[in-house]
């Protein structure tokens, strides 16, 4: 019987992820030497956030990545992500600004959990400056909060916080105003992988992989798809079709489903 949405991931799920995530990144190191097939860049910024209690640490190896890719790849450079405090919104504006002003291009923004849905609000935000969103395992379409084990971590830093959001995160039917990619695992044991669905469009997707969720900066499927969306064309936008020889990394992506407002209100209340 399939696992409701409204529920978090399974405990086995989330009581693997360390070891799983150790796995993720072996793979990584094995596949390395195959950097060099990954599509190459055009130089374009990217900046990368982290995810709840992550700092730039936890995506370098992403980072190190692209940089071979020859992109400008920058990290958020603000410390632990604990939420959405003061040093976080003003920061995340600014540096966003600043790689705008400074190689006067839009800029690619990835996010991991957590970072994806600050990449996201920048999206809307500033979509002039933004040229698309790649998300990690980000659940913006979190309509209740035991869809994610993360919640009590997030709710202890909350007077902290200068921004409260309600739920659902982001309604039905408002797609973000730039090219949008969420990469996300089925196996995710951090957040239900239904909330990291967007409704594919003519500018944004879907893309499965198999990682854990504190794997998905390193997986080497998720870094391929990374590569392959942000060597696309500035001003144009297609969707991910996996190498003939990748392709069973990739499985076939699920499709949201709809949450009317009646139901996150239920959900946020049980």
């Amino acid at each position: 019987m399939a696992r409701q949405t409204h529920a978090g991931p399974a405990l086995p799920l989330y009581l693997s992820e360390p070891g799983r995530a150790v796995a993720d990144y072996g793979l990584y190191l094995a596949t390395r030497p195959l950097t060099p097939r990954l599509p190459k860049g055009d130089g374009h910024p990217v900046l990368v956030l982290p995810g709840l209690l992550a700092d730039d640490v936890s995506t370098a190896a992403l980072r190190r990545t692209l940089r071979r890719l020859d992109y400008r790849v920058h990290g958020w450079g603000l410390g632990r992500n604990i939420g959405p405090t003061a040093l976080c919104v003003n920061g995340l504006r600014d540096k966003l600004d600043y790689l705008h002003g400074r190689y006067r291009r839009p800029v690619t923004i990835i996010g991991w959990s957590l970072g994806g849905i600050f990449a996201r609000d920048l999206a809307r935000t500033s979509p002039t400056k933004v040229r698309q969103v790649i998300t990690l395992g980000s659940p913006f379409r979190l309509t209740s909060y035991e869809q994610t084990r993360a919640a009590r971590v997030f709710d202890r830093y909350s007077h902290l916080h200068v921004e409260q959001r309600t739920l659902p995160l982001e309604p039905d039917g408002v797609p973000l105003p730039v090219p949008a990619t969420s990469i996300y695992s089925h196996y995710d044991g951090i957040v239900h992988w239904q909330t990291c669905l967007d409704t594919p469009g003519e500018r944004c997707e879907n893309i499965a992989v198999t990682a854990s969720h504190l794997g998905l900066g390193h997986h080497p499927a998720a870094i391929w798809a990374v590569a392959d969306r942000l060597a696309q064309p500035e001003g144009t936008w297609e969707p991910f079709q996996a190498p003939r020889f990748l392709r069973p990394a990739f499985p076939k992506p699920a499709e949201p489903q709809p949450c009317s407002p009646a139901d996150a209100v239920a959900d946020s209340a049980a």
